[in-house]
């Protein structure tokens, strides 16, 4: 990973800007990104572009070199209302790695890690929701390691979902633990 110290890059997370809507686009043609958000349009040259104060859109940099992508949202306040009615203090992370060499390196765990903290840092936030693919079973266990627990099945628009959820108090308990 180019380090020779024996430490772990510094992953960062940084917002995204217009600049990053090649990089983003080319991530969205990736066969692995496709499979686990196959129907989603991310409508990227509109988005960042866009700065609503319920979102952070954020890109993950290792050794200052972009590895995937990150979307903080307060769930009660986003705009299309994706997740339905949710009360306030609930937020939604969605993230991926943009390509297939940089899986299976620590860095999902990193940039999770970086997005509950980040989240939880805002004393009103109280849960944190995530919306795998339901037959995505290998994110599922990603999760699960991360303390997330599955709260149901749902649809969301074409496709089929399993909602985790990590609550202020699980991800409290286990970080002391």
């Amino acid at each position: 990973m180019g380090s020779t110290s024996g430490k772990s890059p510094t992953l960062i997370l940084r917002a995204a800007i217009p600049a990053d809507l090649p990089l983003l686009s080319h991530w969205d043609e990736q066969p692995h990104i496709i499979a686990s958000d196959p129907n989603d349009d991310w409508q990227w040259a509109q988005e960042l572009a866009r700065s609503p104060d319920w979102r952070e859109q954020l890109i993950a940099e290792v050794d200052s070199r972009a590895i995937g992508f990150v979307q903080i949202i307060d769930a009660s306040r986003e705009e299309s209302h994706y997740w339905g009615k949710t009360p306030p203090g609930v937020y939604a992370i969605d993230i991926g790695i943009g390509e297939v060499a940089d899986l299976g390196r620590g860095f999902g765990t990193q940039m999770m890690r970086a997005a509950i903290a980040r989240c939880f840092k805002n004393p009103s936030v109280a849960a944190i929701l995530l919306d795998p693919l339901a037959n995505d079973v290998r994110a599922h266990r990603f999760y699960e390691r991360r303390e997330f627990r599955a709260a149901g099945p749902r649809r969301f628009g074409a496709d089929e979902c399993l909602v985790y959820q990590l609550s202020r108090e699980h991800w409290t308990a286990a970080r002391d633990a």
